[in-house]
């Protein structure tokens, strides 16, 4: 009864995305397509409306690879007038993320060779002045606050003292000049500053119990203001406009996380301001110019939202009108909340990006993200669920080829990374590349996954390669008792986390899967557990209470008997590996232990390794290495 009426729920689904067969079935398209950089995309306001940031490939100074640059153009009435300069002039690896600082300063940040050892640089649009912020060498740097109305500074944190720590930094942007204004004492996990730009909350965790320290003014010292254990979420996310109390996402005393306010004065009697009964709440925007809340996200099944505001409600009326169909977000504003910068886009197709005047209602279209992808002929990404042995449902997305019948294809199953995250609704380039070679696509958010609650992400407790591993192979399973899934030609892929349940899938069940595919995964939970980058030192105890402590015989002994690197004389299914040289999350070694046990064998293993990546593949030609493998691994044990 469980199969039949899950079908059901399924055809249901499908039929409610529209039509299952296209009239025919698209041409492939190439691999570049779905995984090269973007020509121009980013886009970013500066606060006066007077330019428009965007990155697009670019050569360094004397020239060189290609890279995504950070560049400026002029806006003149909403326009780009002249000619677009650049300011970034890297070469070795994309700029990460940029931002503007006020008006005249770019902020971006990048690593090197993917070892996440962040720096923050800053650039004057003027003069093309590049300014080193933060350290090098070793130091993992990030942006605080930037502190919207000081036009000379902003707060940084890096781990330069004490790598296991990061202390907050008041820094000059034209001079570089510092300024500590929290030290970490060695367990400080976050930093929250007020409209002020003032350091006054932080979290603190004794590996077990986190404590929320509070301070009225920078020149006070830091007091507890309330505990709770790991399992209890109570994150700042900023204060209210008055600087007195705070907003912060709670599941103090339920199950899902909602958005509260908390007045330092009585931090137990926290005021709901918004919660969903379903899911988990993400990050408030609110507006500094209005000073008020304006909305807040959420994912059920596709993104919503909640909106507190009028006249925010008005701009996303606004927007969907002129865009209808489309999921709508804004990615950026000037600082009157006059223009802002509009995303468009679907489960088909990453979509086009506009400036939007909200004085005039008007859309001027910036670019689109891939226009050689079209979106009529991508597949469609269908919300299902299925239920596991144990009863659990597990919610999940399930993408077929377009224009094939959902019947006996060859089939992916693709668990995320993380663990602690989900899967969620909208344009996938991995997804849809495998989807146009003709396979069908499972992406399943099993137990653990994050913004279904406190009781589905503490079900995954000490459960990586048990019950986290049956919700995978359930899946599987589920897609051949619906006849979607040919049980003879089921792969699966996955990375970090979903390259371990990939690694597992093949190991604890042999005979399901026929060619896997594990990027960046975790083979050995003992080498894991003792690799972990030396920032994660204060979060080591609820590392071993959700997957396991060594040192404990009980725990030592279920560690052991999930960690496929032990277990690599049950594997007899084609595999891939890709492995980043410098990735400090998931050390190399994890994936040289299988491909050596495989090798001596005489196991079909293909080996990846890149010298200049870390955790995942961030440079365009590794990528198209990576992939192109990929394709043609699966392919030829598949055969779509």
């Amino acid at each position: 009864m469980r199969s039949r009426l899950s079908l059901a729920l399924t055809l249901v689904a499908l039929a409610a995305a529209g039509p299952v067969l296209a009239e025919s079935v698209p041409p492939q398209f190439p691999l570049r397509d779905f995984f090269r950089n973007p020509d121009r995309a980013y886009f970013r306001l500066s606060d006066d409306g007077r330019w428009l940031g965007f990155m697009q490939p670019a050569a360094g100074e004397g020239g060189g690879t290609k890279r995504m640059n950070v560049f400026v153009q002029a806006l003149d009435g909403g326009k780009p007038v002249g000619e677009a300069k650049q300011l970034s002039f890297e070469s070795a690896r994309d700029v990460a993320i940029f931002r503007f600082k006020g008006n005249g300063t770019v902020l971006y940040e990048k690593d090197f060779g993917g070892d996440e050892n962040v720096r923050v640089v800053a650039v004057d649009v003027a003069s093309g002045k590049l300014t080193p912020l933060t350290p090098e060498g070793g130091v993992r740097a990030g942006i605080v606050d930037e502190l919207r109305d000081d036009p000379e500074h902003i707060l940084v944190q890096h781990n330069q003292r004490d790598k296991r720590a990061f202390d907050v930094y008041r820094v000059n942007v034209r001079s570089a000049a510092a300024t500590k204004v929290a030290e970490n004492p060695g367990n400080i996990l976050d930093w929250t500053s007020d409209h002020a730009g003032r350091v006054r909350l932080a979290v603190a965790s004794d590996g077990v119990n986190n404590t929320l320290l509070y301070r009225a003014t920078e020149a006070d010292p830091f007091k507890p203001l309330l505990s709770t254990d790991f399992r209890t979420q109570v994150a700042p996310g900023l204060f209210d406009f008055d600087n007195r109390r705070f907003y912060a996402l709670s599941n103090r005393g339920r199950d899902k996380v909602a958005l509260v306010r908390i007045d330092p004065e009585r931090p137990d009697a926290e005021e709901v301001v918004y919660q969903h009964p379903k899911v988990d709440l993400g990050p408030v925007a609110y507006s500094r110019e209005r000073k008020v809340l304006t909305h807040i996200d959420f994912q059920v099944e596709k993104p919503e939202r909640h909106v507190f505001d009028p006249v925010m409600a008005r701009v996303f009326e606004r927007l969907q009108r002129q865009l209808p169909g489309m999921q709508v977000m804004l990615q950026s504003s000037d600082r009157a909340e006059n223009r802002f910068v509009v995303a468009a886009l679907s489960d088909q197709t990453p979509g086009t990006r506009y400036l939007y005047d909200a004085r005039t209602d008007t859309l001027s279209k910036l670019g689109d993200i891939n226009p050689t992808l079209p979106a009529a002929q991508m597949a469609r990404m269908t919300p299902v669920r299925y239920t596991a042995r144990d009863g659990l449902e597990i919610p999940g997305y399930l993408t077929l080829p377009a224009g094939r019948a959902p019947k006996n294809l060859a089939c992916i199953v693709n668990p995320h990374g993380g663990p602690w995250a989900r899967d969620g609704w909208g344009f996938n380039p991995e997804v849809q590349f495998l989807a146009n070679r003709g396979y069908c696509v499972l992406q399943m958010n099993f137990r653990g996954s994050t913004g279904y609650g406190r009781q589905f992400w503490e079900a995954s407790f000490g459960q990586w390669g048990l019950k986290m591993q049956d919700d995978v192979t359930d899946g599987a399973q589920w897609l051949v008792q619906q006849g979607i899934a040919d049980p003879k030609r089921l792969g699966i892929y996955g990375g970090s986390y979903g390259g371990y349940a990939t690694l597992a899938g093949i190991t604890f069940t042999p005979d399901l899967y026929a060619a896997a595919v594990d990027y960046v995964g975790v083979s050995n939970l003992f080498t894991f557990m003792k690799t972990i980058p030396p920032y994660w030192e204060p979060m080591r105890q609820q590392m071993y209470a959700m997957v396991g402590n060594p040192d404990d015989p009980k725990d030592h002994a279920r560690l052991a008997a999930t960690s496929p690197a032990l277990h690599a004389d049950r594997i007899k299914t084609p595999l891939l590996i890709a492995q980043g040289a410098k990735d400090p999350r998931v050390n190399q070694a994890e994936s040289d232990q299988v491909v050596e046990a495989l090798k001596k064998r005489g196991v079909q293993v293909q080996y990846l390794v890149k010298e200049n990546e870390g955790h995942g593949f961030r440079n365009e030609e590794n990528r198209f290495e990576f992939y192109t493998a990929m394709e043609k691994f699966l392919g030829q044990h598949l055969k779509p």
